[in-house]
């Protein structure tokens, strides 16, 4: 498949490495014979072909993302391919300065200022605002049968009364925005003390800003006040910044549920040190 989508591409390669941490991709880093480094990606599904190259497209002028080389749309036995230009850089990572954060915030701000197309017609991106609640409910309990397999039966019931509590306490949500839906370190590239970029957008859909804070605060600020701080400010140069404290607990609370039950589908073993991970946070909001 590989060197079909290379063929495609009509690339002369040199090197080829497989990216780690993508997980609804197959991500290959390439070096040319020309000495540029290029990225191919080949989505697991049509779905999450067909929301990459949309977002690409949404995005381009307003985000800085990777700059989309060229695709294709596969055929019966691959879901296609992206070629994609290299952001310079590395993944951010909780040493990063007050200053990068801030960078951060705005990137997050910018994507989030985007607004459902008023004339394109989008097949892969869908628009969840108008029905957030629902959306949000039933990704919960799309996961609770694989969490049930996890949880013993009583922390598992604790699990499911606290959604229940919880969901009904939440604000209006913010939008309809552009959420990414997976806004992680792994997923911003950073270049010295300069933000590159943003990257995969397999998973984003138009909703609510308030998903989209959880997974950067999880793995990034709340580490560091300073960090959580200057992010914040850097947000508001662009939009206003829902009230974090109010839909925070709410949504950590639900994304280490579902996490524990994407754990259980990809594999406890491997997914081991995520699980706990989950486990542990899970714990702290019910015990």
């Amino acid at each position: 498949m590989l060197n079909r989508v290379i063929q495609q591409f009509g690339l002369y390669v040199r090197s080829i490495n497989e990216v780690e941490d993508s997980h609804s991709s197959t991500v290959y880093k390439c070096q040319l014979l020309s000495g540029d480094n290029v990225y191919l990606k080949i989505p697991y599904t049509k779905l999450k072909f067909q929301r990459e190259l949309e977002a690409y497209e949404i995005l381009k002028g307003y985000v800085a993302i990777p700059e989309m080389l060229d695709y294709w749309s596969g055929d019966e036995e691959c879901t296609g391919a992206f070629l994609l230009s290299e952001l310079k850089g590395k993944p951010l990572t909780s040493e990063a300065s007050p200053t990068v954060a801030y960078q951060v915030g705005v990137l997050h701000a910018q994507m989030h200022e985007i607004q459902p197309p008023a004339v394109k017609l989008l097949t892969g991106i869908q628009n969840e605002f108008l029905n957030w609640s629902n959306f949000i409910e039933k990704q919960f309990y799309s996961f609770a049968e694989d969490v049930s397999l996890v949880l013993d039966q009583h922390l598992y019931n604790l699990a499911i009364d606290k959604f229940e509590k919880m969901k009904v306490q939440l604000p209006s949500p913010d939008g309809p925005s552009f959420v990414h839906m997976d806004f992680r370190p792994a997923n911003i590239i950073v270049d010295s003390n300069k933000v590159s970029g943003v990257i995969d957008f397999e998973s984003v859909r138009f909703g609510s800003t308030e998903i989209d804070f959880t997974k950067l605060y999880r793995d990034f600020l709340r580490f560091d006040i300073l960090l959580y701080q200057a992010y914040q400010e850097g947000y508001k140069s662009i939009r206003p910044l829902i009230d974090l404290e109010v839909v925070l607990p709410f949504y950590r609370f639900t994304d280490a549920f579902n996490s524990i039950g994407w754990c259980k589908r990809r594999g406890i073993e491997k997914n081991a040190v995520f699980l706990e991970e989950n486990l542990v946070i899970l714990k702290q909001f019910l015990l």
